[in-house]
């Protein structure tokens, strides 16, 4: 990782090597250097203080119709420019080694189910609800195995697992 997100005075900012940002008023002094809280990034963060500045002026206006009253305030917010540098990885427990996630297998066109109804794949819960209610029980049960098999939709198993005992008890 070529960058890290460090937290400095409140605010998080992501910093690359050699990179110059102007931050709210640090402690340490000029040409110090210091490291900021890492967030993100498995480097040391070195901070140093390059100048102690000013921001720009904002100014800001108070006035009240028809009295005269007028006022005229500035402000200009301490600022300093910190030259940021990355070190080397961090001295923590070694990370395990990643491992690939396994394939999902998905369902193929011949992967069919005998005696489920046509185009059951691409139905969705509520028309597999809707349509459990006239399947004979054979498509029920066959539609209940490709359920549980590959695509584990919990309510389309709770519709089918309903009609089968509807089944059973009407039979």
């Amino acid at each position: 990782m070529d960058y890290a997100i460090i937290r400095l005075g409140g605010k998080q900012y992501r910093v690359h090597e050699g990179e110059r940002l102007v931050v709210d008023r640090v402690k340490a002094d000029e040409g110090k250097s210091f490291q900021p809280d890492v967030l993100l990034g498995d480097a040391t963060v070195t901070a140093t203080v390059v100048a102690h500045e000013r921001g720009p002026k904002i100014r800001i206006g108070k006035l009240k119709r028809r009295t005269g009253y007028r006022r005229q305030t500035g402000f200009r917010a301490a600022t300093s420019r910190i030259e940021i540098s990355l070190g080397g990885a961090r001295k923590t427990a070694p990370a395990a080694p990643k491992r690939e996630p396994a394939p999902v297998e998905q369902p193929a066109a011949d992967d069919h189910v005998k005696g489920m109804p046509s185009g059951y794949e691409e139905m969705t819960v509520a028309q597999i609800s809707d349509g459990a209610k006239t399947w004979n029980r054979p498509m029920l049960e066959a539609a209940l195995e490709y359920e549980r098999a590959h695509a584990a939709r919990k309510g389309a198993v709770a519709a089918l697992e309903s009609a089968l005992r509807a089944k059973e008890e009407g039979s």
